[in-house]
């Protein structure tokens, strides 16, 4: 496992969207998707998940976190990138599920990027069905045999019970781990831009105080660009003696 905080692309001039914080964490590599990089082939990406896929909050379709993930792979990945946006508003996972199973099997992707929890977690989803979703959808996607990182819960100002909404977090994180999928945490971004100001969070945020706004969307689509590269560039790591494995960060 390799725990890595990512920089934002260079190519953003969004400077306040770079984190020291550990925001990805590699539980697999992806040889299939590395594969087709290295053979210059198009890639196929589905992005399921609530209103934060959607793209709820964002000025239009085009700064959803999809579309300009979408652009930011484009610039690297000149072969070709179609990053599907199945974002649908107000969904919990049980919701999300029949359409990510109904998805796999109408079409190949090379990798899901599925946002989840945030409704489950604030909505008094019961935490062991919340968890047994969760590890249907990732049996789903393996089954298909496509790659899959799983997008935490974000973070916000309102958040009434932080015990329990923290537990939905490391439920993701944990299954991650023991499922051997990679997570990429919004939660843990969002927290670090908290941390700085509260002012700096507003700013991420839309006039609702919940969503992201075009700027958090960029800082997003950035950071899992170049989590997404890390995995296609670097899927071969050196193991440790405890059985970890260490990856650089790239760019």
């Amino acid at each position: 496992m390799a725990l890595l905080g990512t920089p934002a692309s260079a190519a953003s001039d969004n400077k306040s969207c770079d984190t020291k914080r550990k925001i990805f964490t590699v539980n697999e590599s992806l040889p299939s998707l590395t594969r087709k990089v290295e053979r210059h082939e198009p890639i196929r990406i589905l992005a399921i998940g609530s209103s934060s896929t959607e793209g709820i909050g964002a000025s239009s379709p085009d700064h959803a976190y999809p579309a300009q993930l979408e652009d930011e792979l484009g610039e690297s990945w000149k072969d070709g990138v179609t990053v599907v946006n199945a974002g649908r508003g107000g969904e919990t996972a049980i919701e999300t599920i029949d359409r990510l199973e109904a998805a796999l099997k109408a079409q190949s992707y090379d990798l899901v990027i599925w946002q989840v929890g945030t409704n489950d977690a604030i909505r008094g989803v019961n935490e062991e069905a919340f968890r047994a979703l969760l590890d249907r959808g990732i049996s789903a996607v393996k089954a298909a045999g496509t790659g899959l990182i799983l997008l935490d819960q974000q973070y916000f100002p309102t958040i009434k019970d932080m015990g329990r909404y923290e537990r939905f977090v490391q439920t993701v994180s944990a299954l991650g781990l023991e499922r051997k999928v990679s997570v990429f945490s919004r939660y843990a971004l969002m927290q670090d831009w908290n941390s700085r100001s509260a002012e700096e969070l507003r700013s991420m945020l839309s006039a609702d105080g919940f969503h992201m706004s075009d700027k958090g969307y960029d800082c997003l689509a950035n950071h899992v660009a170049d989590a997404i590269e890390t995995l296609a560039e670097q899927p071969v790591a050196q193991t440790t003696g405890a059985g970890a494995t260490q990856l650089a960060t790239a760019r």
